[in-house]
């Protein structure tokens, strides 16, 4: 497509159309399908701004909050939480505010909680809604939402209205023409109206802008407004695109999907025109231009905005506080560890860490992402294409196979499967299918009530688990990886021996771990188990791209057991002794148990050792389930109570995931040893001492830190705004096209956490708190990497997360004030 340059009638300046649109599609952030559903923050694109600013935005344009009401923070006042020198900070911080606190606080107790908040500009179907009291912002949004369930759909439906082979468009014009629901509803004329449009999405929407006429000034905001109006589909194009883009391609598909938003607004206006709507319509784009001009916060949300960063600086005192009060501690003397255990960064393996070391004080934990710098395509057993394992901000790596080690078993494993999963989609066909849907329900309906009956007692699991579907208990336990170098399909597979020194070289540099190797060393992804869910893999480790990270350990475990490698590495001053074995493992955070996969390479001289090491694990697993136990208010039998969520289909709980995530510490593991942060803090080891160019630094703040700010604020939006940012009632979720869910039985696709992910029924889980980041590192080298990287220094120079100063002592000593300036605490 080309640029095409768009005149609107008296503007005195001509824009290009295809930056116009792009600019608007950047504003929203993309969501990933349910297969890998990993955080996102969900005001990427308007980090570039001040909190403040964007929270002003989005509630003009979107009607979305960005704080909880009046009523929590007033609670938060009333139970000591909320300082008053906290609030004094903050009505001081808001643009030199003056105010008395004990009169601000007074002010609150009279204040009411304001309802759903509803966007202070207007689509031409706001206005069509409320001039002729029908709901036509219900039905357009419920016919695009059909429409791109179908061209989206990932192989859920059997039948397919829309045509995925060409631009999505033309596949929506194409259907349109002939979609006979809107004339039905009143629309007369609206088929035409889409075939006069040009199939070319640029002049369509150039088209319907000229019909629409609004104001170039305002452009920008109606733009985002229409996006957001329908911002589930807007977040699954976004993802598209950002897929092309993170492999150097272009991507149009949410430029297509603005271009049929435009026209179904054009389209709209020519069925429904009419002297009262033309003057409305003619009023709301005078309030287009005057919101766009508007930049005074309305006394509601300044109040709104000052409580929040009240209760962020309480909580930021509470941290700094833990630090200061933490005994004095020195960097541990380099005597050998009887294990090394390296788990994800994870908020929930701060709980298993710590109960690790108390059940064995010569075990050593060590923090880093869970893919462990191994960027891999994993491909499962008997299938064709890989999953990306790591996070979505950067590439894929090598190819990795999974196999059986014996090839006889291998071929006969992967036969089988390939045969049960197609047994399984007759099955399924025969079940769905228009006609014998009937059939099946008589007759075979009472041979499942055994099965419902073991299900719902926890005896069984409802469905087998992904991991070893269509495999039996044998072949599933048989299962490793290649690393051998070869093709499968049209892929490439393997890792030759220089990468595989390379990877395991810039993977223990990463993690500081260069010296003093204990005789075990576990390398710990993390998963999670659960039925009935269709949000499960927001469960997993989003370090792995939404995906188990057990691949990536068995192919880190793997490089770094391979002797070959180990030789190439002593030439790189990199020697890890002979005797060190390691070890690929899974903790699963729903039941707290860590398996381990490479069991046999275990030498005979260590078994006595391993088995100490094994008792050890499994007291942890019971004193993790234990603190998990009294959040989850279980106080009978916790242990099996706690596994068995993991397997219950009615449990729209079965665990809080990273609910309460509101830190990030980068530091070496004995500046937290003696802390407890209850399962809210990300831990990354890192010494700042063996990081002689801060390239490791540098590194950890451009994507974990990132990566953990958009866990942090997917939770943040999800609180705040469930209506907008989250996935509503889980109990009335529908799987739509197998990408997503939807509330109810129609509406947009819901982005974000459902409401069970982050509240109890009775308080908040997860409060809103935006990320305090604490690291250990010269001052001069995080500013010299703020100033590289203009994305993350915007982060932080406009409040989205906060950056605090650790000294060597472990205490905290500075705060980033903003435009590379720290404050001494």
């Amino acid at each position: 497509m080309e640029d095409q340059v768009l005149l609107l009638p008296k503007e005195r300046k001509k824009i290009t159309l295809t930056t116009t649109l792009q600019t608007a599609c950047k504003k929203i952030a993309p969501v990933w399908p349910l297969e890998n559903f990993v955080a996102v923050n969900p005001y990427l694109g308007l980090t570039d701004k001040n909190f403040e600013t964007v929270a002003q935005q989005l509630a003009t344009v979107g009607g979305i909050q960005t704080t909880l009401p009046v009523s929590f923070y007033r609670n938060k006042i009333r139970e000591g939480i909320i300082s008053r020198k906290d609030l004094g900070e903050a009505l001081t911080k808001k643009a030199g505010n003056v105010r008395d606190v004990d009169a601000f606080i007074q002010s609150l107790e009279t204040k009411e909680d304001a309802g759903v908040g509803t966007a202070t500009i207007a689509t031409y179907s706001d206005v069509a809604t409320q001039v002729t009291k029908q709901d036509w912002n219900r039905f357009v949004t419920g016919r695009i939402s059909t429409w791109a369930a179908s061209y989206f759909d990932k192989g859920q439906a059997l039948w397919k209205a829309s045509n995925p082979q060409i631009g999505l468009f033309k596949a929506w014009r194409e259907e349109a023409t002939v979609d006979l629901t809107t004339e039905i509803t009143g629309l007369k004329g609206f088929r035409k109206a889409v075939e006069a449009l040009s199939a070319d999405p640029l002049q369509a929407a150039q088209k319907a802008l000229e019909v629409l006429d609004v104001p170039e000034s305002a452009l920008p905001l109606y733009l985002h407004r229409l996006l957001l109006r329908v911002g589930g589909w807007s977040a699954y194009a976004a993802r598209l695109d950002w897929d092309k883009e993170l492999y150097g391609k272009k991507g149009a598909v949410s430029l297509e999907f603005l271009s049929v938003l435009l026209c179904w607004e054009a389209c709209l206006l020519e069925c429904l025109d009419g002297p009262q709507l033309r003057f409305s319509w003619l009023t709301a784009k005078k309030r287009l231009v005057e919101a766009n001009q508007d930049t005074e916060l309305s006394e509601e949300l300044s109040d709104l905005l000052v409580l929040q960063e009240a209760f962020d600086l309480a909580a930021q005192r509470a941290l700094i506080e833990k630090f200061q009060r933490a005994p004095a501690n020195e960097m541990a003397k380099p005597t050998r560890p009887k294990a090394q255990a390296i788990f994800c960064i994870d908020v929930r393996s701060e709980v298993y860490r710590r109960n690790l070391e108390q059940a064995d004080s010569e075990v050593e934990t060590i923090g880093f992402a869970g893919f462990f710098a191994f960027p891999i395509q994993f491909v499962p057993l008997a299938h064709s294409t890989g999953e990306a394992q790591c996070p979505v901000l950067i590439p894929t790596g090598p190819t990795i196979l999974e196999e059986i080690p014996d090839a006889a078993t291998n071929k006969r494993a992967h036969s089988n499967r390939v045969l049960r999963h197609q047994l399984k989609q007759v099955w399924k066909s025969f079940k769905s299918g228009a006609i014998t849907c009937f059939s099946f329900v008589s007759p075979m309906g009472l041979s499942y009530l055994p099965k419902l009956f073991t299900d719902s007692f926890g005896i069984t699991r409802p469905v087998p688990h992904p991991d070893g579907a269509g495999l039996d208990r044998k072949e599933a336990k048989q299962k490793s990886i290649s690393l051998e170098v070869g093709n499968h399909a049209d892929l490439s597979v393997g890792i030759p021996l220089e990468q595989r020194t390379q990877l395991a070289k810039n993977a223990l540099n990463a993690m500081s771990l260069t010296e003093n190797f204990a005789p075990f060393v576990l390398i710990v992804g993390h998963g999670s188990t659960s039925v009935n869910n269709p949000h499960a893999t927001g469960l997993d480790c989003g370090a792995c791209g939404g995906h188990s990270g057990e691949a990536n350990a068995k192919v880190a475990a793997a490089v770094l057991n391979d002797k070959e490698v180990r030789k190439q590495l002593v030439e790189a001053k990199l020697s890890i002794p002979e005797d060190t074995v390691f070890l690929a493992c899974l903790h699963d955070t729903t039941t707290d148990e860590v398996s381990i996969f490479n069991e046999q390479e275990v030498p005979l001289s260590h078994i006595g050792e391993f088995g100490e090491l094994k008792r050890s694990l499994a007291k942890a697993a019971r004193g993790a389930r234990a603190e998990r136990a009294l959040r989850m208010a279980i106080t009978e039998n916790q242990d099996q109570a706690l596994i068995s969520r993991s397997k219950d289909w009615s449990q729209v709980r079965p665990e809080w995931g990273l609910a309460g995530c509101s830190a990030f510490v980068v530091a070496p593991r004995e500046r937290t040893k003696k802390l407890n942060f209850g399962g809210q803090s990300f831990l990354h080891s890192y010494d700042w001492k063996k990081d002689a160019d801060f390239s490791i630094l540098e590194l950890i703040m451009t994507a974990p830190m990132v990566v953990t700010s958009w866990i942090n604020l997917q939770y943040y939006g999800s609180t705040v705004d469930n209506l907008n940012f989250g996935s509503g009632n889980k109990t009335l979720h529908n799987v739509t096209a197998g990408l997503g869910v939807l509330e109810g039985y129609s509406g947009d696709l819901r982005v974000g956490l459902p409401m069970q992910s982050v509240h109890d029924g009775t308080r908040y889980q997860h409060e809103p708190l935006r990320l305090n980041v604490v690291i250990e590192a010269p001052i001069e080298a995080m500013n010299a990497i703020l100033e590289k990287h203009r994305a993350v220094r915007d982060l932080c120079d406009n409040t989205w997360i906060f950056l605090l100063a650790l000294d060597a002592g472990g205490k905290v000593t500075h705060r980033y004030r903003g435009n590379l300036q720290w404050e001494a605490l």
